[in-house]
Protein backbone atom coordinates (compact mmCIF):
# COMPACT_ATOMS: atom_id res chain seq x y z
CA UNK A 1 0.00 0.00 0.00
CA UNK A 2 1.05 3.26 -1.31
CA UNK A 3 1.64 6.50 1.64
CA UNK A 4 -1.11 8.23 0.52
CA UNK A 5 -3.82 5.27 0.90
CA UNK A 6 -2.12 5.05 4.67
CA UNK A 7 -2.88 6.82 8.06
CA UNK A 8 -0.42 7.74 10.47
CA UNK A 9 -0.67 5.90 13.93
CA UNK A 10 0.77 7.53 16.62
CA UNK A 11 3.25 5.28 18.43
CA UNK A 12 3.25 6.62 22.41
CA UNK A 13 6.84 5.90 23.73
CA UNK A 14 8.32 6.79 27.07
CA UNK A 15 10.83 9.26 26.36
CA UNK A 16 13.42 9.52 28.82
CA UNK A 17 16.59 11.61 28.21
CA UNK A 18 19.91 11.66 28.81
CA UNK A 19 21.00 12.72 32.23
CA UNK A 20 24.11 13.49 34.05
CA UNK A 21 25.58 11.22 36.30
CA UNK A 22 26.63 7.55 36.34
CA UNK A 23 25.16 5.44 39.15
CA UNK A 24 28.41 3.28 39.32
CA UNK A 25 30.70 5.98 38.66
CA UNK A 26 33.00 4.50 35.64
CA UNK A 27 34.81 6.20 33.89
CA UNK A 28 33.90 7.41 30.52
CA UNK A 29 35.13 6.08 27.45
CA UNK A 30 37.58 8.08 25.29
CA UNK A 31 36.02 10.50 23.62
CA UNK A 32 35.14 8.83 19.92
CA UNK A 33 35.58 5.45 20.66
CA UNK A 34 31.90 4.63 20.07
CA UNK A 35 29.70 2.09 21.78
CA UNK A 36 27.59 0.15 19.32
CA UNK A 37 25.32 -3.06 19.41
CA UNK A 38 27.52 -6.15 19.86
CA UNK A 39 29.16 -7.17 16.44
CA UNK A 40 29.51 -3.95 15.04
CA UNK A 41 32.84 -1.84 14.97
CA UNK A 42 33.72 1.59 13.66
CA UNK A 43 36.91 2.63 12.10
CA UNK A 44 37.56 6.45 11.78
CA UNK A 45 37.34 7.84 7.66
CA UNK A 46 38.84 11.07 8.21
CA UNK A 47 39.66 13.38 11.30
CA UNK A 48 40.41 17.01 12.06
CA UNK A 49 38.32 17.85 8.33
CA UNK A 50 39.78 21.52 7.53
CA UNK A 51 36.25 23.25 8.01
CA UNK A 52 34.21 20.52 10.06
CA UNK A 53 31.73 18.44 9.05
CA UNK A 54 27.73 18.43 8.36
CA UNK A 55 25.77 16.51 5.80
CA UNK A 56 27.50 13.97 3.65
CA UNK A 57 26.82 11.92 0.67
CA UNK A 58 28.49 8.75 -0.96
CA UNK A 59 28.67 8.19 -5.21
CA UNK A 60 28.54 4.86 -6.10
CA UNK A 61 31.98 4.42 -6.12
CA UNK A 62 32.57 5.27 -2.50
CA UNK A 63 33.79 8.45 -2.80
CA UNK A 64 32.68 10.50 -0.13
CA UNK A 65 31.47 14.55 0.24
CA UNK A 66 31.08 16.54 2.84
CA UNK A 67 29.43 19.82 3.60
CA UNK A 68 31.74 21.39 5.53
CA UNK A 69 30.43 23.47 8.58
CA UNK A 70 33.26 26.64 8.17
CA UNK A 71 33.63 26.95 4.31
CA UNK A 72 36.05 29.14 2.54
CA UNK A 73 37.39 31.02 -0.07
CA UNK A 74 38.76 27.67 -0.69
CA UNK A 75 35.48 25.46 -0.93
CA UNK A 76 32.58 24.58 1.03
CA UNK A 77 32.36 21.23 0.64
CA UNK A 78 35.43 18.57 1.05
CA UNK A 79 35.54 15.60 -1.33
CA UNK A 80 37.35 12.13 0.20
CA UNK A 81 38.64 9.27 -1.55
CA UNK A 82 39.84 5.77 -0.45
CA UNK A 83 42.92 4.96 -2.99
CA UNK A 84 43.91 1.84 -1.31
CA UNK A 85 41.02 0.17 0.15
CA UNK A 86 41.66 0.75 4.13
CA UNK A 87 38.87 2.10 4.63
CA UNK A 88 40.50 5.31 5.15
CA UNK A 89 40.63 8.83 2.97
CA UNK A 90 43.86 9.48 1.81
CA UNK A 91 42.82 12.07 -0.37
CA UNK A 92 41.19 15.05 1.09
CA UNK A 93 40.37 18.28 -1.04
CA UNK A 94 37.70 20.83 -1.07
CA UNK A 95 35.81 22.19 -3.53
CA UNK A 96 32.92 24.48 -4.83
CA UNK A 97 33.53 28.33 -3.92
CA UNK A 98 30.26 29.73 -4.16
CA UNK A 99 28.79 32.67 -2.08
CA UNK A 100 26.79 32.75 1.05
CA UNK A 101 27.84 29.70 2.13
CA UNK A 102 27.42 30.05 6.35
CA UNK A 103 27.45 27.82 9.01
CA UNK A 104 23.84 26.94 8.29
CA UNK A 105 24.52 25.57 5.35
CA UNK A 106 23.61 21.60 5.39
CA UNK A 107 21.97 19.47 2.41
CA UNK A 108 23.99 17.13 0.64
CA UNK A 109 22.74 14.21 -0.96
CA UNK A 110 23.89 12.47 -4.67
CA UNK A 111 20.83 11.89 -6.93
CA UNK A 112 20.85 11.06 -10.57
CA UNK A 113 24.63 11.58 -11.38
CA UNK A 114 24.94 14.90 -9.97
CA UNK A 115 25.94 16.07 -6.17
CA UNK A 116 23.22 18.53 -4.69
CA UNK A 117 24.22 20.05 -1.84
CA UNK A 118 22.91 23.45 -0.09
CA UNK A 119 24.16 26.82 0.98
CA UNK A 120 21.85 28.85 3.59
CA UNK A 121 20.04 30.11 0.69
CA UNK A 122 20.50 28.26 -2.46
CA UNK A 123 20.52 24.59 -3.77
CA UNK A 124 23.29 23.81 -5.93
CA UNK A 125 24.39 20.68 -8.09
CA UNK A 126 27.61 19.47 -9.97
CA UNK A 127 28.08 16.88 -12.25
CA UNK A 128 29.76 14.52 -10.69
CA UNK A 129 32.80 12.40 -13.04
CA UNK A 130 33.66 8.52 -13.30
CA UNK A 131 37.37 9.12 -12.71
CA UNK A 132 37.58 12.18 -11.22
CA UNK A 133 36.86 12.49 -7.37
CA UNK A 134 35.75 16.58 -7.76
CA UNK A 135 32.59 16.64 -9.43
CA UNK A 136 32.82 18.65 -12.99
CA UNK A 137 32.38 22.44 -13.85
CA UNK A 138 30.56 25.01 -11.60
CA UNK A 139 27.94 24.72 -9.54
CA UNK A 140 24.34 24.85 -11.01
CA UNK A 141 22.25 26.77 -9.35
CA UNK A 142 19.33 24.56 -8.90
CA UNK A 143 17.28 26.37 -5.98
CA UNK A 144 16.78 30.51 -4.80
CA UNK A 145 15.60 31.44 -1.32
CA UNK A 146 15.33 35.06 -2.02
CA UNK A 147 14.40 35.47 1.75
CA UNK A 148 18.34 35.87 2.54
CA UNK A 149 19.51 34.41 5.17
CA UNK A 150 17.95 33.72 8.68
CA UNK A 151 17.74 31.61 11.38
CA UNK A 152 16.63 27.92 10.58
CA UNK A 153 17.66 28.37 7.50
CA UNK A 154 19.33 24.85 6.89
CA UNK A 155 17.49 23.50 3.44
CA UNK A 156 18.27 19.86 4.26
CA UNK A 157 17.26 17.63 0.99
CA UNK A 158 15.80 14.72 0.06
CA UNK A 159 14.15 13.00 -3.29
CA UNK A 160 11.93 10.78 -4.04
CA UNK A 161 11.53 8.41 -7.33
CA UNK A 162 9.62 10.49 -9.49
CA UNK A 163 12.10 13.81 -9.89
CA UNK A 164 11.03 15.16 -7.52
CA UNK A 165 13.20 17.25 -4.79
CA UNK A 166 12.17 18.23 -1.75
CA UNK A 167 13.74 21.40 0.31
CA UNK A 168 12.79 22.29 3.89
CA UNK A 169 12.05 26.03 4.22
CA UNK A 170 13.29 27.10 8.09
CA UNK A 171 11.47 30.26 9.58
CA UNK A 172 13.21 32.51 11.19
CA UNK A 173 11.56 32.39 14.36
CA UNK A 174 10.87 30.60 17.64
CA UNK A 175 7.16 31.10 17.46
CA UNK A 176 6.12 33.62 14.87
CA UNK A 177 6.24 36.39 17.75
CA UNK A 178 5.33 39.98 17.46
CA UNK A 179 8.89 40.68 18.27
CA UNK A 180 10.89 37.35 18.00
CA UNK A 181 12.22 35.89 21.31
CA UNK A 182 11.11 39.06 23.43
CA UNK A 183 9.48 37.84 26.66
CA UNK A 184 5.52 37.95 26.60
CA UNK A 185 5.44 39.17 23.08
CA UNK A 186 2.21 37.82 21.33
CA UNK A 187 2.41 35.52 18.45
CA UNK A 188 1.35 37.33 14.84
CA UNK A 189 -2.16 36.21 13.67
CA UNK A 190 -2.37 33.62 10.96
CA UNK A 191 1.60 33.86 10.98
CA UNK A 192 2.68 35.91 7.75
CA UNK A 193 6.22 33.72 7.82
CA UNK A 194 4.02 30.75 6.80
CA UNK A 195 3.65 32.64 3.36
CA UNK A 196 7.34 31.36 2.57
CA UNK A 197 8.66 29.62 5.40
CA UNK A 198 8.09 26.89 7.94
CA UNK A 199 7.32 24.19 5.68
CA UNK A 200 8.61 22.16 3.16
CA UNK A 201 8.61 22.61 -1.08
CA UNK A 202 8.52 20.22 -3.80
CA UNK A 203 10.21 20.63 -6.91
CA UNK A 204 11.69 19.54 -9.92
CA UNK A 205 14.73 17.75 -9.48
CA UNK A 206 16.11 18.65 -13.00
CA UNK A 207 15.29 21.94 -13.48
CA UNK A 208 17.51 25.19 -12.46
CA UNK A 209 17.21 28.31 -11.24
CA UNK A 210 13.86 27.77 -9.37
CA UNK A 211 12.28 29.48 -6.60
CA UNK A 212 9.79 29.08 -4.01
CA UNK A 213 6.93 30.17 -6.61
CA UNK A 214 7.53 27.13 -8.44
CA UNK A 215 7.76 24.34 -6.69
CA UNK A 216 4.58 23.16 -4.30
CA UNK A 217 4.12 23.88 -0.99
CA UNK A 218 4.54 20.03 0.07
CA UNK A 219 3.54 20.71 4.08
CA UNK A 220 3.62 23.45 6.28
CA UNK A 221 3.65 24.22 10.30
CA UNK A 222 6.98 23.21 10.18
CA UNK A 223 9.48 25.62 12.23
CA UNK A 224 12.84 23.86 11.87
CA UNK A 225 13.58 20.70 9.70
CA UNK A 226 17.25 19.47 9.27
CA UNK A 227 16.37 15.87 8.97
CA UNK A 228 14.74 14.53 6.14
CA UNK A 229 14.60 11.16 4.09
CA UNK A 230 12.47 9.56 1.58
CA UNK A 231 11.50 6.31 2.23
CA UNK A 232 11.75 4.30 -0.77
CA UNK A 233 10.09 1.09 1.03
CA UNK A 234 6.35 2.54 0.91
CA UNK A 235 7.26 6.12 -1.14
CA UNK A 236 6.78 8.13 1.58
CA UNK A 237 8.47 11.16 3.05
CA UNK A 238 9.60 11.77 6.49
CA UNK A 239 11.51 14.27 8.84
CA UNK A 240 12.46 14.86 12.22
CA UNK A 241 11.26 18.16 13.74
CA UNK A 242 13.00 20.87 15.61
CA UNK A 243 10.82 22.03 18.68
CA UNK A 244 10.48 25.27 19.84
CA UNK A 245 12.39 26.95 22.42
CA UNK A 246 12.78 29.28 25.34
CA UNK A 247 9.62 28.45 27.16
CA UNK A 248 10.66 29.82 30.47
CA UNK A 249 12.72 32.17 29.14
CA UNK A 250 9.92 34.00 27.52
CA UNK A 251 6.54 32.58 29.40
CA UNK A 252 7.86 32.53 33.14
CA UNK A 253 4.78 32.29 34.63
CA UNK A 254 3.45 29.36 32.49
CA UNK A 255 6.31 27.71 32.46
CA UNK A 256 9.31 26.89 34.87
CA UNK A 257 13.05 26.04 33.96
CA UNK A 258 12.44 22.19 34.29
CA UNK A 259 9.24 22.35 31.73
CA UNK A 260 11.32 24.25 29.56
CA UNK A 261 14.04 21.64 29.45
CA UNK A 262 11.84 18.45 28.63
CA UNK A 263 8.98 20.70 26.84
CA UNK A 264 8.44 20.01 23.79
CA UNK A 265 9.40 16.77 22.34
CA UNK A 266 11.27 16.67 19.13
CA UNK A 267 8.78 15.08 16.78
CA UNK A 268 9.71 12.35 14.00
CA UNK A 269 7.07 12.77 10.97
CA UNK A 270 5.77 11.01 8.17
CA UNK A 271 4.79 13.92 6.39
CA UNK A 272 2.47 13.42 3.15
CA UNK A 273 1.52 16.17 0.68
CA UNK A 274 -0.75 18.82 2.22
CA UNK A 275 0.55 17.83 6.02
CA UNK A 276 0.48 20.43 8.53
CA UNK A 277 2.37 20.00 12.23
CA UNK A 278 0.87 22.74 13.57
CA UNK A 279 4.12 25.36 14.48
CA UNK A 280 3.63 27.93 15.74
CA UNK A 281 0.18 27.38 16.92
CA UNK A 282 0.74 24.54 18.58
CA UNK A 283 3.69 21.82 20.26
CA UNK A 284 3.69 18.41 21.41
CA UNK A 285 3.53 17.73 24.70
CA UNK A 286 5.31 14.05 24.96
CA UNK A 287 3.93 13.50 28.99
CA UNK A 288 0.39 14.63 27.81
CA UNK A 289 0.93 12.72 24.32
CA UNK A 290 -1.05 15.47 22.76
CA UNK A 291 -0.52 18.51 20.99
CA UNK A 292 -0.61 21.60 23.35
CA UNK A 293 -1.54 25.41 22.26
CA UNK A 294 1.67 27.81 22.70
CA UNK A 295 1.63 30.48 25.04
CA UNK A 296 2.17 32.92 22.22
CA UNK A 297 -0.91 31.96 21.23
CA UNK A 298 -2.83 31.52 24.59
CA UNK A 299 -1.24 28.52 25.95
CA UNK A 300 -0.50 27.97 29.43
CA UNK A 301 0.41 23.92 29.19
CA UNK A 302 -2.85 23.28 29.85
CA UNK A 303 -4.90 24.14 26.74
CA UNK A 304 -4.84 21.22 24.49
CA UNK A 305 -7.05 23.96 21.81
CA UNK A 306 -7.39 22.30 18.34
CA UNK A 307 -4.25 20.07 18.49
CA UNK A 308 -5.88 16.97 17.30
CA UNK A 309 -6.42 17.91 13.84
CA UNK A 310 -3.09 18.79 13.34
CA UNK A 311 -0.44 15.72 12.23
CA UNK A 312 0.87 13.69 15.01
CA UNK A 313 4.32 12.56 16.12
CA UNK A 314 5.31 8.30 14.80
CA UNK A 315 8.00 8.91 17.99
CA UNK A 316 7.96 11.81 20.46
CA UNK A 317 11.71 11.95 21.15
CA UNK A 318 12.92 14.10 24.15
CA UNK A 319 13.34 17.94 23.75
CA UNK A 320 16.15 19.66 22.28
CA UNK A 321 18.01 16.80 20.80
CA UNK A 322 18.45 18.28 18.11
CA UNK A 323 17.68 15.92 15.14
CA UNK A 324 20.32 16.71 12.36
CA UNK A 325 19.51 14.15 10.02
CA UNK A 326 17.63 10.70 9.59
CA UNK A 327 18.85 7.76 6.63
CA UNK A 328 16.34 4.59 6.00
CA UNK A 329 18.65 1.85 5.86
CA UNK A 330 18.40 0.21 2.35
CA UNK A 331 22.04 -2.05 2.73
CA UNK A 332 22.27 -5.78 3.32
CA UNK A 333 25.47 -5.64 5.40
CA UNK A 334 23.59 -4.91 8.32
CA UNK A 335 21.21 -7.62 10.41
CA UNK A 336 17.84 -7.82 8.64
CA UNK A 337 16.03 -6.06 11.34
CA UNK A 338 17.67 -3.07 10.32
CA UNK A 339 16.34 -3.07 6.88
CA UNK A 340 14.37 -0.26 6.00
CA UNK A 341 14.75 1.03 10.06
CA UNK A 342 15.58 4.98 10.37
CA UNK A 343 18.53 6.16 12.04
CA UNK A 344 18.46 9.68 13.25
CA UNK A 345 22.03 11.76 14.35
CA UNK A 346 21.39 13.76 17.11
CA UNK A 347 23.59 16.97 17.56
CA UNK A 348 22.79 17.31 21.26
CA UNK A 349 21.23 20.33 22.81
CA UNK A 350 22.53 23.64 23.95
CA UNK A 351 19.66 24.93 26.17
CA UNK A 352 18.25 22.67 28.80
CA UNK A 353 20.04 24.68 31.22
CA UNK A 354 19.77 24.81 34.18
CA UNK A 355 19.98 20.96 33.86
CA UNK A 356 22.25 18.93 31.59
CA UNK A 357 22.37 18.68 28.01
CA UNK A 358 21.10 16.00 26.66
CA UNK A 359 21.45 13.63 23.33
CA UNK A 360 24.80 13.48 21.24
CA UNK A 361 24.01 10.07 20.24
CA UNK A 362 22.48 8.32 17.10
CA UNK A 363 19.24 6.18 17.26
CA UNK A 364 17.63 3.78 16.08
CA UNK A 365 13.66 3.21 15.09
CA UNK A 366 12.92 -0.33 13.63
CA UNK A 367 10.18 -0.08 10.93
CA UNK A 368 7.80 -2.22 9.69
CA UNK A 369 4.72 -1.59 6.63
CA UNK A 370 5.89 2.20 6.77
CA UNK A 371 5.88 3.02 10.41
CA UNK A 372 7.99 1.91 13.58
CA UNK A 373 7.46 -1.42 14.69
CA UNK A 374 9.04 -0.55 18.21
CA UNK A 375 10.86 1.66 20.71
CA UNK A 376 13.88 3.98 19.80
CA UNK A 377 16.88 2.29 20.18
CA UNK A 378 20.37 4.07 21.23
CA UNK A 379 22.45 2.61 18.18
CA UNK A 380 25.80 4.56 18.91
CA UNK A 381 27.13 6.55 21.73
CA UNK A 382 30.66 7.79 23.32
CA UNK A 383 30.78 11.07 21.32
CA UNK A 384 31.08 13.63 24.41
CA UNK A 385 33.87 11.60 26.38
CA UNK A 386 31.83 12.57 29.74
CA UNK A 387 28.56 11.03 30.94
CA UNK A 388 28.07 15.09 32.34
CA UNK A 389 27.72 17.50 29.60
CA UNK A 390 26.24 21.15 31.30
CA UNK A 391 27.44 23.41 28.10
CA UNK A 392 27.09 21.65 24.25
CA UNK A 393 30.75 23.18 23.96
CA UNK A 394 32.30 20.68 26.63
CA UNK A 395 31.34 17.82 23.97
CA UNK A 396 34.21 16.39 21.99
CA UNK A 397 32.40 15.37 19.41
CA UNK A 398 28.50 16.10 17.98
CA UNK A 399 27.27 13.70 15.47
CA UNK A 400 25.75 15.46 12.40
CA UNK A 401 25.47 13.52 9.15
CA UNK A 402 24.46 10.19 7.99
CA UNK A 403 24.95 8.45 4.88
CA UNK A 404 25.06 4.94 3.37
CA UNK A 405 27.78 3.37 1.72
CA UNK A 406 27.29 1.10 -1.37
CA UNK A 407 28.76 -1.90 0.83
CA UNK A 408 26.04 -1.21 3.33
CA UNK A 409 27.99 0.66 6.16
CA UNK A 410 27.23 3.66 7.80
CA UNK A 411 29.06 6.65 7.81
CA UNK A 412 28.51 9.56 10.58
CA UNK A 413 30.05 12.79 10.57
CA UNK A 414 31.38 15.33 13.54
CA UNK A 415 30.75 18.97 13.82
CA UNK A 416 33.48 20.12 16.28
CA UNK A 417 36.72 18.49 15.11
CA UNK A 418 36.03 16.66 11.33
CA UNK A 419 35.69 13.01 11.95
CA UNK A 420 33.96 10.75 10.12
CA UNK A 421 33.25 7.05 11.37
CA UNK A 422 32.72 4.45 9.39
CA UNK A 423 30.18 1.50 11.27
CA UNK A 424 30.39 -1.72 9.94
CA UNK A 425 28.91 -5.23 11.11
CA UNK A 426 31.23 -7.94 11.44
CA UNK A 427 29.28 -10.53 13.59
CA UNK A 428 27.14 -13.62 12.67
CA UNK A 429 24.09 -11.78 10.99
CA UNK A 430 22.04 -14.80 11.42
CA UNK A 431 22.10 -15.39 15.07
CA UNK A 432 21.94 -11.60 15.77
CA UNK A 433 19.22 -11.14 18.15
CA UNK A 434 18.12 -8.98 21.44
CA UNK A 435 21.40 -10.10 23.13
CA UNK A 436 23.29 -8.45 21.12
CA UNK A 437 21.50 -4.79 21.75
CA UNK A 438 21.66 -5.60 25.43
CA UNK A 439 24.46 -3.49 26.33
CA UNK A 440 22.88 -0.24 24.54
CA UNK A 441 19.58 -1.04 26.57
CA UNK A 442 21.33 -1.04 29.66
CA UNK A 443 22.84 2.23 29.11
CA UNK A 444 19.90 3.88 27.54
CA UNK A 445 18.23 3.31 30.84
CA UNK A 446 21.32 4.07 33.36
CA UNK A 447 21.76 7.34 31.45
CA UNK A 448 18.85 8.38 29.72
CA UNK A 449 15.92 9.32 31.99
CA UNK A 450 14.18 12.44 33.26
CA UNK A 451 16.02 14.67 35.61
CA UNK A 452 15.26 15.75 39.13
CA UNK A 453 13.93 18.78 38.74
CA UNK A 454 15.42 20.08 42.10
CA UNK A 455 18.67 17.82 42.62
CA UNK A 456 19.86 18.47 39.35
CA UNK A 457 19.28 22.08 38.75
CA UNK A 458 23.18 23.08 38.26
CA UNK A 459 22.60 26.70 39.19
CA UNK A 460 21.57 26.28 42.77
CA UNK A 461 25.26 27.38 43.39
CA UNK A 462 25.05 30.57 41.31
CA UNK A 463 23.95 33.25 44.21
CA UNK A 464 24.93 36.34 43.65
CA UNK A 465 22.41 38.47 41.92
CA UNK A 466 24.72 38.65 38.58
CA UNK A 467 24.27 35.08 38.51
CA UNK A 468 20.68 34.56 39.43
CA UNK A 469 19.76 36.87 36.35
CA UNK A 470 22.42 35.32 34.21
CA UNK A 471 20.74 32.29 34.70
CA UNK A 472 17.22 33.61 33.99
CA UNK A 473 17.85 35.47 30.91
CA UNK A 474 21.55 34.36 29.47
CA UNK A 475 21.98 30.48 30.43
CA UNK A 476 20.30 28.77 27.85
CA UNK A 477 21.69 30.15 24.84
CA UNK A 478 25.09 30.90 26.15
CA UNK A 479 25.46 28.09 28.48
CA UNK A 480 26.55 27.70 31.95
CA UNK A 481 30.55 28.23 31.30
CA UNK A 482 29.46 31.07 28.82
CA UNK A 483 31.04 29.16 26.20
CA UNK A 484 28.10 29.36 23.58
CA UNK A 485 27.02 25.83 21.62
CA UNK A 486 29.66 26.41 18.50
CA UNK A 487 26.72 26.93 16.37
CA UNK A 488 24.17 28.94 17.00
CA UNK A 489 24.73 30.89 19.74
CA UNK A 490 28.69 32.51 20.29
CA UNK A 491 30.66 32.70 23.24
CA UNK A 492 30.77 35.10 25.98
CA UNK A 493 33.98 33.69 27.26
CA UNK A 494 36.63 35.79 26.13
CA UNK A 495 34.58 37.21 23.42
CA UNK A 496 35.30 41.10 22.22
CA UNK A 497 32.11 41.97 22.38
CA UNK A 498 32.44 41.57 26.17
CA UNK A 499 35.53 42.25 27.54
CA UNK A 500 38.47 43.57 24.38
CA UNK A 501 39.84 42.90 21.43
CA UNK A 502 39.05 45.23 18.70
CA UNK A 503 35.81 46.21 20.50
CA UNK A 504 37.46 47.10 23.75
CA UNK A 505 34.30 49.34 24.75
CA UNK A 506 31.63 48.78 27.65
CA UNK A 507 29.23 50.22 25.14
CA UNK A 508 29.20 47.07 22.85
CA UNK A 509 27.96 44.70 26.10
CA UNK A 510 25.74 46.77 27.27
CA UNK A 511 24.05 48.07 23.84
CA UNK A 512 23.53 44.49 22.93
CA UNK A 513 21.83 43.60 26.46
CA UNK A 514 19.63 46.82 25.46
CA UNK A 515 18.58 46.64 21.94
CA UNK A 516 19.26 42.86 21.12
CA UNK A 517 21.29 41.37 18.23
CA UNK A 518 19.82 40.23 14.77
CA UNK A 519 21.61 39.38 11.88
CA UNK A 520 25.31 37.93 11.24
CA UNK A 521 28.03 38.62 13.48
CA UNK A 522 31.46 37.39 14.02
CA UNK A 523 32.48 36.47 17.18
CA UNK A 524 36.13 35.33 18.32
CA UNK A 525 36.73 34.42 14.31
CA UNK A 526 33.22 32.63 13.99
CA UNK A 527 30.23 33.82 12.07
CA UNK A 528 26.87 33.45 13.62
CA UNK A 529 23.37 34.15 12.63
CA UNK A 530 20.67 33.82 15.14
CA UNK A 531 18.34 36.44 17.73
CA UNK A 532 19.23 37.54 21.04
CA UNK A 533 16.03 39.72 22.46
CA UNK A 534 16.15 42.97 24.04
CA UNK A 535 16.34 43.07 27.61
CA UNK A 536 15.64 46.65 28.32
CA UNK A 537 12.67 45.66 30.06
CA UNK A 538 15.83 44.97 33.08
CA UNK A 539 16.49 48.21 35.29
CA UNK A 540 20.20 49.73 35.25
CA UNK A 541 21.26 48.15 37.91
CA UNK A 542 20.17 44.36 36.94
CA UNK A 543 21.84 45.19 33.75
CA UNK A 544 24.89 46.29 35.22
CA UNK A 545 24.85 43.33 37.93
CA UNK A 546 24.63 40.45 34.85
CA UNK A 547 27.40 42.57 32.72
CA UNK A 548 29.51 42.65 35.91
CA UNK A 549 29.14 38.96 36.11
CA UNK A 550 29.66 37.95 32.90
CA UNK A 551 32.79 40.60 32.07
CA UNK A 552 34.36 38.57 35.74
CA UNK A 553 33.47 35.06 34.69
CA UNK A 554 34.47 32.05 32.69
CA UNK A 555 37.84 33.36 32.55
CA UNK A 556 36.91 37.05 31.71
CA UNK A 557 38.70 39.73 33.83
CA UNK A 558 37.40 43.45 32.81
CA UNK A 559 35.94 45.61 35.09
CA UNK A 560 32.68 45.93 36.35
CA UNK A 561 29.85 48.35 34.73
CA UNK A 562 27.85 50.31 36.63
CA UNK A 563 24.15 51.39 36.85
CA UNK A 564 24.84 54.79 35.92
CA UNK A 565 26.77 53.68 32.74
CA UNK A 566 23.85 51.60 31.41
CA UNK A 567 21.61 54.26 32.21
CA UNK A 568 23.85 57.08 30.05
CA UNK A 569 23.52 54.10 27.01
CA UNK A 570 19.89 53.79 27.17
CA UNK A 571 18.88 57.89 27.21
CA UNK A 572 17.89 57.97 23.74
Amino acid sequence: MRCAAKRIILLTIAIPFLLALSADKKPAPKAGDLLLPKGFSAVTVADSLPGAARHLAVNSNGDIYVKLRFPDKAGGNAALRDTNGDGRADIIQKFADYEDKGTYGTGMRVYNGYLYFSSETNVFRMKLGSSSHIPQGEPELVIHDPAGQHEHDSKPLAFDDAGHIYVAFGAASNACQEKNRVPGSKGMKGCPLLDTAGGIWQFDANKLNQQPKDGVRYATGLRSVVAMDWNHANQCLYIVAHGRDDMHLLFPKQFNAWQSAVLPAEEFLQIKPGADAGWPYYYYDPYKKQRMLNPEYGGDGKKAGQGAKYIQPLVAFPAHWAPNDLLFYRGSQFPARYKNGAFVAFHGSTNRSPYPQAGYCIAFVPFKNGKPSGHWELFADGFTGKQTILSASEAAYRPMGLAEVPDGSLLISDTEKGRIWRVSFTGNKAGFNQTNLQAMLRKKQQFYRDPNPVSDDRSRNMLSPGAALYKKYCMSCHQPNGKGDGNLFPPLAGSEWVVGGPYAEKRLAIQAVLKGLQGPVTVKGHAYNSVMPSFSQLSDKQIAQVLTYVRSQFGNNASMVTAEEVRSFRKP
